[in-house]
């Protein structure tokens, strides 16, 4: 048995798999389980009973988590005139037009986040192959093409999350790291099952959140009540 399964096997000991925690038992719980040297990022995973094959049962969105992120997310605005200053001001890592995405179309990806202002988005289709695989094309659903360019950096850099279902109807969703304090991971909770419990889509028949599990990076999952999580 390796070194890190021992530690796995430790940290699973603590957890009762037949049991469904409150989400503030559970913070304490992933922290207490934890093994990794890191600071690991803190996640849920909610396996929701939507099909994600009709469009109308596809969930996603973006939020602001109030107890931020942990993350230093690199913004990239592609924009003109005026919009290239306030982008600057309001912590843009690199603003630019063409100039941006002759970069990407080079190869260059060393960002987190594209914002784009709605006159530019015919350009920002000439990398739409590069971004749209690795969820970077900006979306105004989410927040990021927008002619409010200084909002939406200042959102990215202060923790906006971006979420939707996988092909099996799971939504996986990082709500902090471990150092931080639990009420900042709690308000993170809150926040974010708040809003997919109101994205339930019209469509959708039957139990609508299935199962809940929060976990570190490297550790098991603890099962949350569901009934908890619904009644947020």
């Amino acid at each position: 048995m390796s070194k890190r399964s021992k530690k796995f096997t430790e940290a699973m000991s603590k957890i009762d798999s037949n049991k469904t925690y409150s989400a503030k038992e559970a913070i304490s719980l992933c922290k207490s389980a934890s093994f990794a040297k890191f600071d690991e990022s803190i996640d849920l995973a909610f396996r929701l009973g939507v099909d994600p094959r009709h469009a109308d049962q596809m969930i996603r969105g973006a939020i602001v988590m109030p107890g931020g992120t942990g993350k230093n997310v690199r913004v990239v605005v592609i924009t003109s005139g005026e919009n290239i200053n306030k982008a600057e001001a309001a912590g843009a890592d690199l603003v630019g037009s063409d100039d941006v995405i002759t970069k990407i179309q080079g190869g260059w990806l060393d960002f987190d986040r594209v914002i784009a202002t709605p006159d530019m988005m015919g350009k920002v289709g000439r990398v739409a192959r590069i971004l749209g695989p690795r969820g970077l094309m900006p979306n105004p659903k989410l927040g990021t093409v927008t002619t409010d360019v200084e909002k939406a950096v200042k959102e990215q850099k202060s923790g906006k999350v971006e979420y939707r279902t996988d092909k099996t109807g799971i939504i996986h969703v990082p709500i902090g790291k471990k150092s931080f304090d639990d009420e900042k991971i709690y308000e993170n909770f809150h926040a974010i099952t708040s809003a997919i419990i109101k994205a339930k889509p019209a469509s959708s028949k039957g139990v609508f959140l299935k199962s809940l599990i929060m976990s570190t990076t490297m550790g098991p999952g603890v099962k949350l009540d569901t009934f908890e999580a619904l009644n947020i």
